[in-house]
């Protein structure tokens, strides 16, 4: 007899009339907070991942969830201390202890030596939408979970003054 390794399912995740394949099944978790998206930033993220999604098709599934799921606001109306594009954010990696501070961009300013990292990544995918005090499961690039745990939000333009948790 002859065994073989199981191949992964290809996963599909419809957006917005779009069909995205992915080479795994990515859920988010259920008791995750519900993202707070600029309504003016939304429209440009969809487009962004679903134009990257023969690229990183993983990434723009996890994105475009997120996306799927969040509540748009105009800018006067975004609960405070939200991660928007170009937020710098804190966040606690409760599983190792590990505590960072990026700033989300768009791809082509992604400089990770300056912790400025693309919404193409999945951890800030994760981020995006989520204020102080959330926390979310989230799976780095080898598919591991980790809870992460927003702790700083430095608005976008406004970053070394910021809001704080304890």
């Amino acid at each position: 007899m002859i065994e073989t390794a199981a191949l992964p399912t290809p996963a599909a995740l419809i957006f917005n009339g779009w069909t995205v394949v992915t080479s795994q099944a990515f859920a988010t978790p259920p008791a995750a907070p519900v993202p707070h998206l600029l309504a003016s930033e939304c429209g440009r993220l969809e487009m962004l991942a679903l134009d990257h999604e023969h690229l990183n098709p993983d990434v723009s599934a996890l994105l475009l969830a997120e996306l799927d799921r969040a509540i748009l606001h105009e800018a006067d109306a975004l609960p405070p201390a939200t991660v928007t594009m170009h937020a710098e954010v804190e966040y606690l990696d409760e599983s190792s202890g590990l505590r960072r501070t990026v700033q989300l961009v768009y791809p082509s300013e992604a400089d990770v030596a300056r912790g400025r990292i693309s919404i193409l990544t999945p951890v800030a995918a994760g981020l995006i939408g989520l204020t102080i005090g959330d926390r979310i499961a989230w799976p780095d690039r080898q598919g591991r979970d980790h809870m992460l745990r927003i702790t700083r939000v430095a608005p976008a333009g406004m970053e070394g003054s910021s809001c704080r948790s304890g």
